[in-house]
């Protein structure tokens, strides 16, 4: 690199005209019998054009330490492997070309220009670690609808400007680790629609925009283990994408929304200081949840806050998490979920249905927790059998009925479904006979919320 940073000094001697190049690509000088054709310069100032579109090469190119004047096309070329590494070159364009080998640029800087790759179709890798693009406001790569016979290697990567790999096809993946991509209020990287088996944007990957990855198709994995996402608005869009794991394990919270609705994945493995305060997920279908919780109460805990980053109420969040939970052999811990998910409804619901909401919540849980039911019952039997035991009742019809019995009577108050023959035996004057009424006002309350919880969980098993 650093005699490519000085060529402007070099002089006659270390200079070839585009001309020349051109000539010798498009084969003025054809190899002998037995040989493969190939064009290599080293430490070369190339001045004027190489514009090879439409052209079909059969010589490999490999330009290493050059400095190129002008971009280079070879737009809807076909041609063999191309190598332009630690070299400058204000941009490359080979839309629509066929490269039946590899595309390596490592080490290269494109400071006043980009990479264009759309439609093309490149048999084994594009190398794009080291590589230094500069085009703010546009598309430092724009490679919309690229086909892969390999994978994607950006190590180093550093773009001023997005990616843009919408309907990309990488069977090799694609690997970004430790790159940096900075597109301030624009998109870092459109991949929506991608096919990839790896994305990998971890080691220190970092970004400054939103990471596109609608309806994309990861097989393995997407993982930003270590990465840092900034920007404002949504930073990261991946709804409607699906992916075997997902690592969101990203280095410090991420500066905006994530939003993952309608997304699907095996495996999430996360860490809670990664989420930002708003994450969509309505309509997130994940497997496995694997957390930095070192306890399935501290992890339920963190689900429960993680879950309430969706903004206003939507009830299949809950449900997911609940069926994780099952899934993994934590009923307690599903049955939890459900019950927090009956409390944020409960908050969008009108006056009414929010005193209906509590009452069922204080006595059986939704019906996810009913055993306040028998609290409650046991206090109100004890204060009606030591209140009824003070005072003297009155016998319905003289000589008729069973003795009084202060338990069973209150017991009889309680529950309106049945008769133990108290409660028409005896009746009350005064205080008691208030009392009476209000223990058979709870009873019937306690009763219905009983009936309504169970029934509510029995239909949603």
């Amino acid at each position: 690199m650093r005699r490519s940073r000085r060529g402007a000094e070099w002089g006659p001697g270390r200079t070839v005209r585009a001309e020349v190049v051109s000539a010798l690509l498009l084969g003025v000088n054809p190899a002998g019998a037995g040989s493969v054709a190939s064009l290599r310069l080293a430490g070369a100032r190339i001045t004027g054009r190489i514009d090879l579109a439409g052209a079909e090469i059969a010589h490999v190119l490999w330009l290493k330490e050059c400095l190129l004047e002008h971009p280079v096309s070879f737009y809807g070329a076909s041609t063999r492997t191309i190598r332009i590494t630690d070299s400058r070159v204000p941009g490359v364009d080979a839309g629509l070309a066929r490269i039946e080998g590899h595309l390596e640029l490592g080490g290269t800087v494109m400071d006043t220009g980009r990479l264009s790759l759309l439609n093309a179709h490149v048999a084994g890798e594009l190398g794009l670690n080291r590589v230094r693009i500069t085009a703010p406001g546009k598309w430092a790569l724009f490679a919309g609808g690229l086909v892969m016979g390999g994978g994607v290697f950006g190590k180093g990567l550093t773009a001023y400007g997005g990616l843009r790999l919408p309907g990309a096809q990488l069977p090799g993946g694609l690997h970004l680790a430790g790159a940096r991509l900075e597109a301030p209020g624009g998109v870092a990287l459109n991949a929506d629609g991608m096919t990839a088996a790896v994305v990998d944007l971890s080691e220190g990957f970092g970004a400054t925009g939103t990471l596109r990855l609608e309806g994309a198709q990861i097989a393995n994995r997407l993982t930003l283990d270590g990465a840092t996402l900034g920007g404002g608005g949504t930073v990261l869009l991946g709804a409607g994408m699906r992916t075997g794991a997902l690592y969101l394990t990203l280095a410090a919270p991420a500066q905006g929304t994530v939003d993952l609705r309608g997304a699907t994945v095996t495996t999430l493995h996360d860490r809670e200081h990664a989420w930002p305060r708003e994450v969509r997920m309505d309509g997130f279908g994940y497997g496995a949840l694997r957390s930095d919780k070192p306890s399935l109460k501290e992890d339920i805990a963190y689900r429960l806050a993680w879950v309430r980053r969706n903004p206003g109420y939507a009830p299949q969040p809950y449900e997911q998490l609940a069926a994780s939970y099952r899934q993994a052999g934590h009923d307690d811990a599903a049955r939890r979920v459900l019950l927090e998910k009956q409390r944020r409804r409960r908050r969008t619901v009108h006056l009414a249905g929010r005193v209906w909401g509590h009452l069922l919540d204080v006595t059986v849980g939704y019906g996810y927790r009913p055993w306040p039911a028998g609290v409650w019952l046991a206090a109100l039997s004890l204060l009606g059998t030591l209140a009824f035991s003070l005072c003297s009742p009155v016998r319905t019809k003289p000589g008729e009925g069973d003795p009084f019995n202060a338990f069973v009577y209150t017991v009889d108050l309680l529950f309106p479904i049945g008769d133990f023959g108290q409660r028409g035996a005896w009746h009350w004057t005064g205080a008691a006979q208030w009392l009476s009424y209000l223990l058979i006002a709870l009873g019937w309350l306690l009763t219905t919320a009983v009936v309504a919880g169970v029934s509510r969980m029995l239909n949603r098993n």
